[in-house]
């Protein structure tokens, strides 16, 4: 029982350090021409908001339509004037099938999580949620970091995003909640390349510090956030 116990002991020791090695290695660093903006210089704020296994980036919705039709990104624009009645934007990317057919946590299966993640090709989509009293009056009760980024780093965040969506933006139909659809995406999903990845991506190009291991589920990302980009945590609501 004890030799079990100790090769059990050491597993786990030798898992963990490997787990640390691996967050370090595939660490990005940021940018410091972009992040953090320098003093007194305008910043952009966004949000990055988890939902239990996955998590979302909110952007101002007038400072990304203006950003977008200078640098001529037609999805951004067209989306722009979709929800231009909402001062927020919440957008999020995913497994198609995952998706649309999980709403929240307590749908999860174990089937559509193992297809989701080991299948290969998984098709991908948007899902953009129009938002009219912020962030944190739309979702009371969910873990939520505030990041102030600069006018350049915003503009390289709405880049990454306008790249991702499929030619047209293609409409799929409503979303998840409140005013929302979900758009066809480029991109296929999988363990490697999961919807918190791609959140960590867009914030990489916006220069902030990120790690891909650590950015796998939602804690970690926000911690992450929170403890090397400065990343401000907001109390819940509800």
């Amino acid at each position: 029982m004890r030799r079990w116990a100790r090769r059990l002991g050491w597993s786990l020791l030798v898992l963990l350090a490997a787990l640390v090695v691996a967050t370090l290695v595939t660490a990005r660093w940021g940018d410091a021409k972009l992040y953090p903006a320098p003093a007194g210089a305008p910043r952009v704020e966004v949000f990055v908001v988890s939902h239990g296994y996955h998590a979302g980036i909110v952007v101002p919705r007038g400072p990304m339509a203006d950003v977008a039709s200078a640098q001529g990104q037609a999805a951004l624009v067209l989306l722009a004037e979709r929800f231009s009645d909402y001062r927020w934007l919440e957008i999020g990317w995913g497994d198609e099938g995952f998706y649309t057919s999980v709403p929240t946590i307590a749908s999860l299966t174990v089937r559509s999580a193992v297809r989701a993640l080991f299948l290969p090709g998984n098709p991908s989509v948007l899902h953009v949620a129009g938002l009219g009293n912020g962030p944190r009056a739309a979702f009371p009760a969910a873990d939520m970091v505030r990041l102030g980024l600069s006018e350049a780093g915003f503009a390289r965040l709405l880049t990454r995003i306008d790249a991702t969506f499929a030619p047209g933006p293609e409409d799929l139909g409503p979303g998840l909640y409140g005013p929302s659809r979900f758009y066809r995406a480029r991109g296929a999903f999988h363990v490697f390349n999961v919807c918190n990845h791609w959140i960590a991506g867009l914030l990489d190009a916006a220069g902030v510090p990120t790690a891909p291991v650590l950015a796998t589920l939602p804690p970690g990302l926000l911690i992450d956030l929170r403890w090397r980009a400065g990343a401000v945590a907001l109390p819940r609501s509800g």
